[in-house]
């Protein structure tokens, strides 16, 4: 029922026998940048909140080594079968495939600050759920930044290289993303949780080394089109509450004020801004509540924030509201502390932190009565707060 993990260093091995069939020698490089969830904090990155994110152990790996001559980079995709080819002695530019984008914004970024590597042969694969809002986009990019600092030679700062990521994200891919998936992705540790301040990009570790709590992620399979350009409008309607509050941004506002200003505001406006500002107490509220391993108010805090998406920011669907349900009603006597939607929205995944002694049977109930609810069958797995970016050969 619970999909295994495949430990890292078996993923690598797969992915370097991928490459040496293609081009038919061993890679010089291996590098993986992982996927995230978020545990609590959504919508509040372009906000200038906080978020509370974790590293999975779910990556894109790839495998690579300089193109025999030339200046070309061969990517081949091994789930897709297509490669994508383009050329670093001119400057990188948007093409197809599509998802070569997000490799291609990496490339352009690190080439303005002339830091561009010979030609390169690649191999990716990826292990996270593609669609299912576990930012496997970001993964991919900071694989992607990873090989070219192997491939110049030159580490560079981890905040430095998750923005040219999130740079990568806004210009070639279309996305205004904010800070939270790239920093996670680069900057994830072992067993921790990153509470990060995304206005100032300070960031603190929170530890979650319980060995009795498991984070469950629960994939709708689901993932409905509006997803993509509603998210630009939810960004809109932030910034429209931010202007009419003379604030720089929702970060600013605390919930007395905001309910004082109610009359200024269109009421869907209100109802946006009401979700960031109670978001963003939320996860400043969960990080403290984790460390203390206060586990009744973190579940509390989580049901708060998916029924606030749910209903003010309306960023949910049935799918995701289901698996909630389902999860809470289970309850901690079943083994679950508490249970949210994760990610932009509109379908995608759920997040739920489970007792290690009862997690395989509330993956069991939650995948039967969504099934039964929604007559789609779901993906599940468990993930410990994974490492971020990480060198396997080089």
């Amino acid at each position: 029922m619970i999909d295994p993990t495949l430990p890292l260093a078996q993923l690598a091995a797969q992915t370097a026998a991928r490459f040496q069939q293609r081009f038919g020698r061993v890679p010089r490089w291996i590098a993986a940048g992982p996927g995230r969830v978020n545990i609590i904090g959504e919508h509040t990155d372009y906000n200038d909140g906080f978020v509370l994110p974790m590293a999975i152990d779910r990556y894109t790996l790839i495998a690579a080594d300089f193109a025999y001559a030339g200046t070309k980079v061969q990517w081949h995709c091994a789930q897709r079968d297509v490669t994508a080819v383009f050329d670093l002695a001119t400057t990188v530019q948007k093409g197809e495939p599509k998802w070569s984008n997000y490799v291609r914004g990496v490339f352009a970024g690190f080439q303005r600050r002339g830091q561009t590597p010979k030609g390169l042969d690649v191999v990716m694969d990826c292990t996270v759920p593609l669609g299912g809002g576990l930012s496997s986009s970001a993964s991919l990019e900071v694989a992607a930044a990873t090989l070219v600092e192997l491939a110049t030679g030159k580490m560079i700062d981890p905040v430095a290289k998750a923005l040219i990521c999130q740079k990568a994200e806004h210009e070639f891919a279309g996305v205004p993303c904010g800070i939270m998936d790239q920093f996670i992705s680069v900057m994830g540790q072992q067993d921790q949780l990153l509470l990060l301040d995304c206005r100032t990009r300070q960031t603190q570790l929170v530890a979650l080394t319980d060995p009795e709590i498991e984070v469950l992620i629960a994939n709708t399979n689901v993932k409905h089109e509006l997803g993509s350009s509603q998210y630009a409008v939810r960004r809109k309607q932030c910034e429209d509450a931010a202007k009419i509050l003379g604030v720089m941004a929702l970060r600013d506002v605390s919930m007395a004020r905001l309910e004082a200003a109610c009359s200024r505001l269109d009421p869907v406006v209100f109802r946006r801004a009401k979700h960031v500002v109670g978001e963003i107490e939320r996860t400043v509220r969960a990080a403290t509540e984790v460390r203390a391993s206060n586990w009744p108010l973190v579940g509390e805090l989580m049901y708060a924030s998916h029924h606030s998406l749910r209903d003010d920011y309306e960023v949910s669907c049935r799918e995701l509201d289901v698996m909630v349900e389902i999860a809470q009603s289970i309850g901690p006597a079943g083994g679950v502390i508490g249970s949210r939607m994760t990610g932009g929205g509109f379908g995608g995944c759920t997040v739920s932190l489970v007792r290690k002694s009862k997690v395989n049977e509330v993956a069991r109930k939650l995948a039967a009565d969504y099934e039964a609810r929604t007559k789609i069958k779901p993906s599940l797995f468990v993930s410990r707060p994974a490492q971020g970016a990480v060198v396997l050969k080089g």
